[in-house]
């Protein structure tokens, strides 16, 4: 009774510093009131978007400029033995693109592993026939930011004709358009990692990109040919998980590793007592056992 006084007592309390500070609660809508709220796709976004071509091959035969004004084929690129990491991008982008871009050097940096050492990059400017001058001022910024002066060569900014950027982006599922509003180019933040020989294995999303997530990443698509044998090991218990844009654990390889691990320890260990057996039976038989 005396708790059943002192909990009104309170709530008299509470009302009456609630409307002396003139707070109202309103009352809650009715189920029939409700209204939910599905804003429009903006239309400069309506054809951005990512279709994964997992398995499919980077189209070798499409001819660029590169930044320092030479044609290349696209398939000269790939030399065979390192993984490549592509990005559609172009210098005049008013902020997409560097933020993607910074924050792309911002976790290669925190990997021990360099560009054109153990994989390459390849930027397709979305721009048609992007000056050469503006393509290799933006490639000097960005090499300069990541700080590495052996990555010069590895990284290669490319422009060409809008029919080859477009079957560029097409073959490695990246949709984008042009708003000739605001003269700029809408495109997905997005990178894709492909084999040495050109096959598309993982994409990568956001504006910023975990060291972590980029080092399994160039593994996988190094196909073995970079990493330690523990990066191999974490590769085969993890896969690529789209949601959360990262390698999250198989837990039943996890627990195939660890029953091999298991078997492997007591094996040894058996190798132990069977040779310490063996030693304790030849002393005997030579009679030197005390």
């Amino acid at each position: 009774m005396i708790a059943r006084c002192v909990l009104l007592r309170w709530v008299a309390v509470v009302a009456t510093v609630l409307l002396g500070a003139g707070v109202s609660v309103a009352a809650p809508v009715r189920p029939e009131e409700r209204v939910d709220r599905v804003d429009p796709v903006p239309a400069q976004l309506a054809a951005v978007d990512v279709k994964e071509r997992l398995g499919h091959y980077v189209p070798k035969d499409l001819a660029f400029r590169d930044e320092s004004g030479r044609t290349v084929l696209l398939g000269e690129l790939f030399d065979g033995r390192t993984p490549v990491i592509l990005t559609l991008n172009y210098s005049n982008c008013p902020m997409l693109c560097s933020l993607q871009l910074n924050g792309l050097i911002q976790g290669l940096k925190q990997v021990e592993w360099g560009i054109n050492r153990e994989y390459r990059i390849v930027t397709v400017s979305l721009e048609p026939h992007e000056p050469q001058e503006v393509a290799q001022r933006t490639l000097n910024r960005y090499l300069t930011q990541y700080g590495r002066p052996e990555a010069r060569g590895g990284w290669r900014f490319l422009a060409g004709s809008e029919a080859n950027v477009r079957a560029f982006a097409d073959a490695i599922g990246f949709s984008y358009r042009y708003d000739e509003r605001s003269q700029e180019y809408a495109h997905p933040a997005a990178i894709a990692l492909a084999a040495p020989d050109g096959k598309l294995v993982r994409y990568l999303y956001g504006l910023e990109y975990d060291p972590k997530t980029l080092r399994l990443g160039l593994v996988e698509a190094s196909e073995g040919r970079i990493g330690t044998t523990l990066d191999r090991l974490i590769l085969y218990c993890f896969h690529y998980d789209s949601s959360v844009g990262r390698y999250a654990p198989v837990a039943r390889k996890i627990m195939q590793v660890g029953g091999l691990a298991a078997v492997l320890l007591l094996a040894g260990f058996l190798a132990v007592l069977f040779r310490a057996d063996a030693k304790r039976r030849r002393r005997l038989a030579q009679g030197t056992l005390p």
